[in-house]
């Protein structure tokens, strides 16, 4: 699979399984060795069995109203970048997080490195400029 392919399976993918909170689903776009970062002072997750409870804990407790992935944009080395947006609720109501996710994928076109980027509103909200 080719990366743009990769890139492109893994952003409509994500933008379902998120809504629907399939970690299943998520952890099938990853290579059983992956390192995913969460903003940058945390400690990575490494592999799948790491990765797995971090998603579990991320999605508790969220009721999701809205998921948009923008087309990945993708670079060399197997490197691609994407924006998304995700309306949801929680405890304290509703909130608004707005980011991007970096993903190096492997020829099998399995994510083997990602970085997440995101800022929060405290309402639903629609960040400046578009996100398709």
């Amino acid at each position: 699979m080719g990366i743009p392919e990769a890139a492109e399976r893994f952003v409509r993918v994500w933008e379902r399984a998120w809504a629907e909170h399939d970690v299943e689903a998520l952890l099938g776009l990853y290579a059983q060795d992956c390192v995913h970062r969460s903003m940058p002072f945390r400690a990575p997750h490494r592999g799948r069995d790491e990765l797995a409870p971090y998603l579990r804990w991320s999605f508790a407790g969220e009721r999701v109203a809205d998921v948009r992935f923008g087309p990945p944009l993708v670079g060399a080395n197997g490197l691609a970048v994407a924006e998304f947006r995700v309306l949801a609720e929680d405890g304290e109501g509703p909130s608004t997080l707005a980011g991007c996710v970096f993903a190096r994928f492997d020829a099998d076109g399995l994510a083997v490195e990602t970085r997440d980027y995101w800022h929060s509103a405290a309402e639903h909200r629609e960040p400046a400029g578009p996100c398709s």
